[in-house]
């Protein structure tokens, strides 16, 4: 069962050197940049391997559940920045649309109106994903981050109520305990989840903090959910802090199979140092 981390793209070579199984990038500021204000292109960047997911898919500046921004305008966003993915990425890789900033409806734009636009931009997004043979996952966000959509059980509710049901979702300790969501809760939408984030209070490293990391995971896990783990939080130290961290979470995770002693790296993987394909992209 993969366990990695979200970092920025330059720090894959340190990320899997400390045993990550993967680095999970941002889109926005690592594989897209501004060339000019509201004009993005790919940035120039050079992995050591294809990714399997990024996060931070649409920048804040883009109203996408505004239907005052053109559609044509998210639809030219949106197309740059899933080439820039899909350039560097595995067959299937995830895409998380969490974005707070960018879904927020407002009170200058009515409720309704507003989400009807946000379902359209999902839409939009996922089938512009696939294209691409990528995979949009939508993230419920803490309500300090945005007004719409905060927990898992609510985001099954959107994505059902408008013909979205294919979409899987974003378990993030981080908003499930901002949020009070129950695990019992988790357990009963697990099937719904197709992508991880782990952290420890106040988003330190896995193992710094209180959280229940373990109840988490095997929530999930008892309802069905096998999707990958990756590590969202802040860093003194990359290098030095993730083994431990990515040791935790090993530990914790009920699918993880055995690993090696707190603190150490996993093998190193030779194949990962030999770049056998083109330019890449994080964030």
């Amino acid at each position: 069962m993969p366990h990695g981390v979200i970092a920025d793209i330059s720090q894959q070579p340190a990320a899997l050197r400390a045993g990550a199984d993967h680095l999970e990038p941002t889109v926005v500021g690592g594989l897209v940049v501004e060339a000019s204000p509201g004009v993005w292109r790919a940035a120039e960047v050079a992995p050591v391997e294809p990714i399997g997911s990024c996060a931070v898919l649409v920048p804040s500046t883009l109203r996408v559940s505004d239907p005052s921004v053109p559609l044509a305008a998210v639809r030219a966003y949106l197309t740059t920045a899933l080439d820039a993915v899909a350039a560097i990425a595995r067959p299937g890789a995830k895409v998380v649309l969490g974005s707070g900033a960018a879904r927020t409806i407002g009170p200058d734009v009515l409720r309704e109106e507003g989400e009807a636009r946000f379902a359209e931009v999902l839409r939009l997004a996922s089938e512009l994903a696939e294209q691409r043979d990528l995979e949009i996952i939508l993230e419920p966000l803490r309500r300090e981050e945005t007004d719409l959509i905060h927990t898992i059980a609510e985001a099954a509710r959107f994505l059902d109520a408008h013909g979205l049901e294919h979409m899987r979702v974003v378990a993030d300790l981080f908003h499930v305990q901002h949020e009070g969501e129950s695990l019992s809760t988790v357990e009963a939408h697990a099937s719904r989840v197709g992508h991880i984030h782990v952290a420890d209070s106040g988003r330190t490293p896995p193992g710094r903090g209180d959280w229940p990391i373990a109840a988490f995971l095997e929530a999930l896990r008892r309802g069905g959910c096998t999707a990958d783990v990756t590590i969202e939080c802040s860093w003194d130290d990359l290098s030095e802090e993730l083994p431990a961290a990515l040791a935790v979470v090993r530990a914790a995770d009920p699918l993880s199979p055995a690993s090696p002693a707190e603190g150490s790296p996993r093998e190193s993987r030779p194949s990962r140092r030999t770049p056998a394909w083109g330019p890449s992209a994080a964030g």
